[in-house]
């Protein structure tokens, strides 16, 4: 594995990967593991939200080697309406639209959109497979 090809990006890369990251693993374990509505849930509800919405902001600033937008970039808007959506809707007392928002938030930005990266000729195939 050689992470160069992170290190030695753009800061908006480097911001966008290094807030990506804890985002999965804090996305995958509220998903999976944590008791939902539980104080730590809540607190680390507020992390995710932020590292999200950075991610996403951070997203704009990448762009092709054109210098153009991206397909890729379609996520953007999905991030910042499921993390509002999400929010609001726990804010009201809708469990069933929070949960369903964070799903979609974390099926679509963090699973599809993080295995896309993982394409040849992207960032992330570069690291763990080299090229």
């Amino acid at each position: 594995m050689d992470w160069s090809p992170i290190l030695e990006s753009s800061l908006p890369i480097r911001v966008h990967f290094f807030t990506v990251v804890p985002a999965f693993f804090i996305g995958t374990w509220m998903i999976f593991l944590s008791t939902k509505g539980a104080p730590v849930h809540k607190r680390l509800g507020y992390v995710y939200f932020g590292l999200m919405l950075v991610t996403s902001f951070a997203s704009f600033f990448i762009r092709s080697p054109s210098g153009g937008l991206t397909l890729i970039h379609l996520f953007i808007p999905l991030t910042v309406v499921s993390v509002t959506s999400a929010f609001w809707a726990i804010k009201k007392g809708d469990v069933k639209g929070h949960r369903n928002a964070m799903y979609g938030l974390y099926v679509g930005a963090l699973i599809i959109a993080g295995a896309l990266t993982f394409l040849p000729g992207r960032r992330m195939y570069a690291v763990f497979f080299g090229g």
